[in-house]
């Protein structure tokens, strides 16, 4: 009788919990609209990472009218070219990744700004089936609640941009030694090209595949420049 009474009372006090959880995500991703994310999961794997070295975590917000309209131009140029255009999701895009990473060994993503958004901020990084299921959530959330323009200020801050430096501004006074909202095209671009793997295609010293790449976002800034959506985006009006 006892085991008979322990089930249902354990499945409801489950239920209480999971529904307790779900609200409390779901209050956290409506006060981000205008909070800042206090700490990311990214954040700290990278300071556990750093531990012991002699470099150090590098991480300064700044609100989005303080941040280069070249660098949110090259950031949309570099990593997600639809991104005022999409819902979140990119699906010609993870098709072509799909059918490439059948044939080669060589892992190719599809992820939009907003889904690394959803990850960077939410999530923990990995390649897991459940993970990429909470992304597609947490995507389709900020898509709803954030806008645009939000998503974009949070990516620009909370991107790793070289090995423990996070966002923008870092990367502006760590790299160039200005504020971000002073970069120009060539810098923004430089910094944009490291997004892929910030570990290995270093800033400084340039490595070859970054200035290839930043060689390449110049050509997409400027065929991307006259679009009227990403011109209101990118200037704030």
């Amino acid at each position: 009788m006892e085991l008979k009474g322990i089930v249902p009372r354990t499945w409801r006090r489950l239920k209480r919990i999971l529904l307790i959880l779900f609200i409390a995500q779901f209050v956290y991703i409506f006060i981000l609209k205008w909070i800042n994310p206090p700490i990311t999961i990214t954040l700290i794997g990278s300071w556990i990472s750093l531990w012991g070295t002699d470099k150090k975590l590098q991480k300064t917000w700044v609100d989005y009218d303080q941040i280069s309209q070249h660098a949110k131009l090259a950031v949309i140029a570099s990593e997600d070219q639809l991104f005022t255009d999409h819902n979140g999701f990119d699906f010609k895009s993870i098709e072509k990744a799909m059918k490439h990473n059948q044939k080669s060994k060589k892992i190719k993503g599809a992820s939009t700004i907003s889904q690394q958004v959803a990850k960077n901020v939410f999530l923990w990084q990995g390649r897991s089936w459940f993970r990429k299921g909470l992304e597609v959530y947490f995507t389709f959330m900020i898509e709803k609640i954030w806008g645009k323009q939000r998503i974009l200020e949070v990516y620009l801050n909370v991107a790793e941009m070289g090995e423990g430096i996070f966002g923008v501004e870092a990367a502006s006074q760590n790299y160039f030694h200005k504020n971000a909202a002073s970069l120009n095209r060539e810098e923004a671009a430089m910094i944009a090209a490291c997004l892929p793997n910030p570990i290995r295609y270093t800033i400084v010293p340039p490595a070859r595949i970054t200035v290839y790449r930043q060689r390449k976002i110049l050509i997409q800034m400027r065929n991307l420049a006259p679009d009227p959506d990403i011109t209101e985006l990118v200037t704030g009006k």
